[in-house]
C-alpha cells in the first residue's frame, strides 16, 4: 500500500474533494478482514510492546471527523489490541465551563502520552478551530476582546503547529487521521444507529442537526488540513466510507512510524543477568520438588 497518497503534503494546498471518501477495491474486503488487518495489527502490537518497554518516546494520535465517520470503531478494531499499560485514550466533547476558563489547549493534557505510551485523542484540540467557526461561538467564551479578530484562526493554526513541533522535538511524534466520510454514507450510518435499539445509545439528535452545516464543515476541514499538516505532525485523509480499508491505512501508518522510531527491549545488565539466572534456577528447583 502506498500510504503516502493519503498524506497531506505540507507544501501543497489540497482540495478536500480530491480525496476519495471510498476506494474501489472489489474483492479485497475478505482479505482485509482475514489477513491484511490482523497481520498489520499483530505487527503493531509487537512494535508497541517494545515502545512501552523502552520508555523513551511516546506517540500522540489524533482522530478527527464528522459524527459516525468511524473514529470509535478504529479504536476498537485497531488500538484496543495494544498493551493496555501503554495506551491512553481521551474522548473530547463540548468544553465545560471549567475547561473554557483555561487556554484552549489545556484540556488535552490528560490525553497526552508518557514515554512508552500511545495517546489517542478521539476528537482533539482541533475542535477549537472547527466548531467555534461553524457556530460563531467565540463571543460566548471568556476570551479577551482584543484576542478575537479576523486573524484568530491563523493564530491558532500557528499555535497548534508550534505545540505539535514542541511535542515532536521532545520525543513525542504526532500523527493525525481525518476520516473523510461522505454525506450519504453518514446518513446511512446515522439511520442504522437510530433504527437499531442496541445502537440508540450511540445516537445524538445533534448528529443530524449538524448535517445542516455540512458544507461549512467541509470548507473548514480543508482549511485545517492545509494549515496544520506538517513534516513533524502530518495529516492522513482516510477514505472513511470504506471502514476496513481505513483501519488498514491507520495500522500501516502506525507501523511505519514505529518502525522508523525503532524501539528496542532494554538490555539486561550483567549483574541482573546473573541474578536472573539464579532466580530461574531457584524456581525450576522449586517446581521439581
Amino acid at each position: 500500500m502506498d500510504i503516502d497518497k493519503y498524506r497531506v503534503k505540507p507544501d501543497v494546498q489540497i482540495d478536500l474533494k480530491d480525496f476519495n471518501t471510498s476506494e474501489n477495491h472489489r474483492g479485497e474486503e475478505e482479505a482485509l478482514e482475514d489477513k491484511l488487518i490482523p497481520e498489520a495489527v499483530q505487527k503493531l502490537k509487537e512494535l508497541h510492546l517494545k515502545l512501552n518497554a523502552e520508555e523513551e518516546k511516546g506517540i500522540l494520535v489524533v482522530l478527527q471527523a464528522m459524527d459516525a465517520a468511524g473514529k470509535d470503531e478504529a479504536i476498537t478494531y485497531i488500538f484496543s489490541n495494544l498493551n493496555a499499560q501503554g495506551l491512553k485514550i481521551l474522548t473530547l466533547g463540548k468544553p465545560s465551563e471549567y475547561e473554557l476558563s483555561h487556554d484552549y489547549l489545556w484540556r488535552i493534557h490528560d490525553g497526552l502520552p508518557a514515554r512508552g505510551e500511545v495517546g489517542i485523542l478521539n476528537r482533539s484540540h482541533y475542535e477549537e478551530v472547527i466548531a467555534p467557526r461553524v457556530h460563531s461561538l467565540l463571543g460566548d467564551e471568556p476570551l479577551p476582546d482584543d484576542l478575537i479578530d479576523e486573524k484568530i484562526w491563523d493564530t491558532r493554526f500557528r499555535q497548534i503547529n508550534d505545540y505539535e513541533r514542541y511535542l515532536s522535538e521532545n520525543g513525542f511524534p504526532v500523527v493525525k487521521f481525518f476520516f473523510n466520510v461522505s454525506k450519504e454514507e453518514q446518513r446511512k450510518r446515522l439511520l442504522k444507529r437510530m433504527k437499531n435499539p442496541e445502537k440508540n445509545w450511540e445516537f445524538s439528535f445533534n448528529d443530524v442537526e449538524e448535517r445542516e452545516h455540512w458544507d461549512d464543515y467541509q470548507e473548514i476541514f480543508e482549511d485545517m488540513l492545509n494549515n496544520t499538516s506538517t513534516d513533524h505532525a502530518p495529516w492522513y485523509v482516510l477514505p472513511a466510507d470504506n471502514e476496513q480499508y481505513s483501519r488498514y491505512i491507520i495500522a500501516s501508518v502506525m507501523n511505519e512510524l514505529l518502525t522508523d522510531l525503532d524501539p528496542q527491549f532494554p538490555p539486561v545488565s550483567d549483574e541482573n543477568r546473573k541474578k536472573l539466572d539464579e532466580y530461574i534456577k531457584k524456581l525450576e528447583e522449586e517446581g521439581a520438588q
